[in-house]
């Protein structure tokens, strides 16, 4: 792990999945790797109940019922679609999915405006097809194709970014189950592997970029992953993904409470003001999701890390957080510097703490961005 940038699911926590691997006793579909209540345990740790006697933590922070229904739908026949705002975890839930399941969460297609149907069926070996003619040989299969004949989960990312003639390639793939290849004359049938299934993720905000057809629609179960509004959630969230970051840059750096809780009540002060905002303008272009948060408070820890006393601060934080909120100019800017004179100077007189500082922090960023 330590040669790789960053490790999938399936090699960053091989000997838990190993070892729920080998005392799942339960009925397991297909091929499966794990029975459906160990990935429900794998994702979001054991409850009393399980009776498991190790230490499992929680890997993604929602709602049980979410990863149940999309554990229950990739046991069907169906696809699942992940659907949510930026930021949700859909991707994240996506691959501890599929490294759970079929211990390979790399089979991932990323839907763009460039993405082509060659990368959801498949393609040829030009060299290849020049020396010796189009066979199986000389095809290079796409994720999907390859997690259909290993009968595993395929991915894709983004799907509503993909224009509509590509997201019908996928409309025989989850309905009959094989792709026919028309160049060959034998052999030209790739049919799917029990165990094989498709989870795709889409960004609500992208509604009406590339909408689905509704014969894609119904070959998907939607399952809807909402925006983390609860603080004590949002906190477990970014205090785990603070923890791996620490860990995979070997920093040793505390993240005070009293800081976390400034981040906190600043992206819940900005969220309410852009709920009430009455148009776009008065909002910040940020969608200020948790993981947009999780960003803020990295940039803080690595900026203190590298360029301060090796000690975060209220200043280096706010420093953070208008950089990386400020993304238009001048209306991010005046948005931030509205909140900072109407909220947060107000606060800091009366609060004190580490107000002041991430006040001044926060002023002095504005100004030199300005």
């Amino acid at each position: 792990m330590s040669d790789l940038l960053r490790a999938p699911a399936e090699i960053k926590y091989a000997e838990e999945l190993d070892w729920l691997e080998s005392i799942d006793d339960n009925p397991k579909p297909f091929a499966w790797r794990l029975s459906p209540k160990m990935v429900r345990l794998f994702i979001l740790g054991p409850d009393r109940a399980d009776g498991v006697d190790r230490q499992i933590p929680q890997k993604w922070f929602g709602d049980r019922s979410i990863v149940e229904r999309a554990i229950v739908t990739l046991a069907s026949d169906r696809g699942l679609l992940l659907i949510g705002d930026p930021g949700t975890g859909k991707s994240w839930l996506a691959e501890l999915l599929s490294a759970a399941i079929s211990r390979n969460s790399t089979l991932v297609v990323q839907g763009t405006a460039g993405t082509t149907e060659d990368q959801i069926k498949y393609s040829w070996n030009v060299s290849m097809v020049i020396a010796k003619g189009q066979s199986r040989e000389s095809m290079i299969p796409s994720p999907i194709m390859t997690a259909m004949e290993q009968g595993s989960i395929g991915r894709f990312e983004e799907l509503t970014r993909a224009t509509s003639d590509v997201q019908d390639a996928l409309i025989s793939i989850l309905s009959e189950k094989y792709v026919s290849v028309p160049e060959l004359d034998h052999d030209n049938i790739v049919f799917a592997k029990p165990g094989f299934s498709v989870i795709a993720t889409a960004n609500s905000r992208d509604r009406g970029v590339n909408d689905l057809s509704s014969a894609l629609k119904r070959r998907f179960n939607f399952v809807r992953i909402p925006v983390v509004s609860n603080k004590k959630s949002e906190t477990e969230i970014i205090r785990f993904r603070t923890e791996e970051l620490l860990r995979r840059h070997q920093i040793e750096l505390d993240v005070p409470p009293t800081l976390l809780d400034v981040l906190l009540r600043s992206f819940a002060d900005l969220r309410a003001s852009a709920a009430a905002a009455s148009s776009d303008d008065e909002k910040l272009e940020s969608s200020l999701s948790t993981a947009e948060q999780i960003g803020v408070l990295e940039d803080a820890i690595l900026h203190s890390n590298f360029f301060g006393d090796r000690a975060l601060t209220a200043r280096t934080l706010a420093s953070s957080l208008v950089g990386s909120l400020a993304r238009r100019e001048p209306e991010d800017l005046a948005i931030l510097n509205k909140y900072l004179h109407g909220v947060v100077e107000p606060r800091s007189k009366d609060e004190g703490g580490e107000w002041p500082e991430f006040l001044e922090g926060g002023r002095d960023t504005i100004a030199t961005l300005s």
